[in-house]
């Protein structure tokens, strides 16, 4: 399914964010008719698990599956997901798609909710071999991307691919940004020698965290040229100290993935580029192979679902386009 092919404006994102906070905790409707299989995403209020929850939707409709939109408020309520996840298998549903929270925490019960229905994992992995299929970005490689992206940017800027930079991740634990480190951090020590690590730097899942780590690296490494924001949350606390201290010119960002605001820094300078996924693809080829396995069917074990580096210069082109704009009806 094409992202492409869904592309409403960002502008419908709150209202759409208090829909599916009330569609976690008021369940869906029983279709006698339909098989029900739950997707279950770290945080319905960010718009990067939006638009997974809008490719689910649409894999609904065509496929004729009840889809329950669940999750908590925060990508930090790890207890909150376990028991949604316990909860959405004692329905009975035909199967289970699941984006873990924290690798370790889930393992168990993810091996507790496989001997019941089939689970397709998405996004980020968890300490469990009970996966039936699991669909995500190469995380590793979109580090790698984003340690290339943000030594070209720093050579565009200062000529050579050297100097000090840092990596900020949202939270400790988690599959996907661990592996997202791992490839940064082995792509600059093998390919970037010039380029030294200053700052290893874990925050707490929230922006306003981001923000002040940031700030106080500005302040502790004056040499700083460029930093690895390994989340959107962070890209965005990231951007915005970048943005109050007015250093987009010496100071080159990488973020991942991608919302209205990061896009916006992306556009002034602010920040170098974004490493962007495929989030709705993710969703709806969730719900499509959670179906099929519910059917007995033969599913691919690992689906790699994409990255792309989106700078400033690329971002207007068609396919760059459709993954910054999607539409989340």
């Amino acid at each position: 399914m094409s992202i492409a092919k869904c592309i409403l404006s960002r502008r419908a994102f709150n209202a759409l964010a208090g829909v599916a906070v009330f569609a976690a905790m008021v369940p869906a409707p029983s279709f006698a008719q339909n098989a029900t299989i739950p997707i279950i995403v770290k945080d319905t209020t960010s718009f990067f698990w939006q638009i997974v929850l809008a490719g689910a939707r649409k894999a609904g409709q065509d496929l004729g599956v009840n889809v329950p939109e669940l999750g908590a408020q925060s990508e930090s309520d790890i207890n909150g997901q376990i028991s949604i996840l316990e909860n959405a298998v004692a329905g009975s549903p035909a199967a289970v798609v699941i984006a873990p929270t924290e690798f370790k925490a889930l393992g168990k019960p993810i091996d507790e909710a496989a001997k019941s229905v089939p689970i397709i994992g998405i996004d980020s992995a968890a300490d469990s071999k009970a996966f039936t299929s699991f669909l995500t970005t190469d995380n590793v490689q979109g580090g790698r991307i984003a340690a290339d992206g943000l030594a070209t940017a720093i050579k565009e800027a200062t000529g050579k691919e050297e100097g000090e930079i840092a990596i900020i991740t949202s939270l400790p634990g988690v599959g996907s940004l661990d592996q997202r480190r791992e490839g940064f951090l082995d792509q600059v020590k093998t390919k970037y020698p010039g380029l030294k690590v200053v700052a290893d730097k874990y925050a707490d899942g929230q922006a306003t965290t981001g923000l002040n780590i940031m700030t106080d690296l500005i302040t502790a490494n004056p040499n700083l040229v460029g930093v690895f924001a390994s989340n959107l949350i962070m890209a965005q606390g990231v951007g915005q100290a970048i943005a109050e201290n007015k250093l987009g010119d010496k100071i080159k960002v990488i973020g991942f993935d991608s919302d209205e605001k990061t896009v916006g820094f992306l556009k002034e300078g602010v920040i170098a580029g974004l490493v962007v996924q495929d989030p709705y693809r993710m969703g709806y080829d969730g719900i499509k192979t959670a179906l099929a396995a519910s059917k007995g069917e033969k599913v691919e074990a690992n689906v790699d679902t994409g990255a792309n580096l989106v700078t400033k210069a690329n971002m207007s082109d068609p396919k760059i386009d459709a993954l910054l704009n999607p539409k989340v009806n």
